[in-house]
């Protein structure tokens, strides 16, 4: 039976909670990766914290946004810590992408669209004349344009997206309870991969409280 992929957000600047998350988390039902975000990747001991982690798969988050020399050289930085994927905006446009996606080698090249803590009000506040549903759909043209190999989305996007984008879609704004904190576009793990998701991203849903008890209830939820 296929497992559920699931890639647990390490949102902290301790490596002994990112220790703590890594062995609570391990089990035999689901495939888990770790994600590590502009928190850890800055804090004073995650670069060297990383670049020993091994037979783990990582996701560098680091959501790149720049002109496309700086996003090629700022992968090409980060090469020696050896991720699997890696984040870049997909308003970095299409050149930026196209030399990203050069530089990245062996990583995966994630596309970031809009982020899931961001509404219609939110976008029209930034200055977009489309809604979300219309300006994702746009960036997933971009991206299957550009060759990048997974895009992130809200659950709520991915069937948009898989009509034009048939590589791996990644998910953020999972949640098992009602409880949405700073996230606007969210939906339960069940209804993600119902949707078509190949991997969800679940971070304070896990890490906060009993993790092993956190796990076994999504690994629960999912086997309804």
């Amino acid at each position: 039976m296929k497992k559920n992929k699931v890639f647990i957000a390490c949102d902290t600047t301790k490596v002994s909670d990112v220790n703590k998350i890594i062995k609570n988390t391990s089990n035999n039902k689901l495939i888990v990766g770790y994600k590590f975000g502009l928190e850890f990747l800055n804090s004073k001991n995650g670069r060297n914290y990383l670049k020993k982690l091994k037979n783990k798969i990582i996701f560098g988050d680091y959501k790149i946004s720049d002109i496309p020399n700086t996003c090629a050289s700022t992968i090409r930085a980060i090469k020696d810590l050896k991720f699997n994927y890696i984040t870049i905006h997909i308003n970095s446009g299409y050149e930026a992408l196209k030399e990203a996606k050069k530089a990245a080698g062996k990583a995966k090249l994630i596309g970031v669209t809009i982020l899931t803590s961001l509404d219609n009000k939110a976008v029209k506040e930034i200055g977009f004349n489309k809604n979300i549903k219309e300006l994702v759909l746009h960036q997933a043209k971009l991206a299957t344009k550009a060759k990048l190999d997974a895009i992130v989305c809200s659950a709520q996007e991915v069937k948009i997206v898989k009509k034009v984008f048939k590589k791996e879609i990644i998910t953020p704004g999972i949640r098992l309870n009602s409880k949405i904190d700073d996230q606007k576009r969210v939906l339960t793990p069940y209804e993600a991969y119902k949707n078509g998701a190949d991997w969800l991203v679940i971070g304070r849903d896990i890490t906060k409280g009993s993790i092993k008890n956190n796990i076994q209830k999504l690994i629960n939820h999912l086997d309804k």
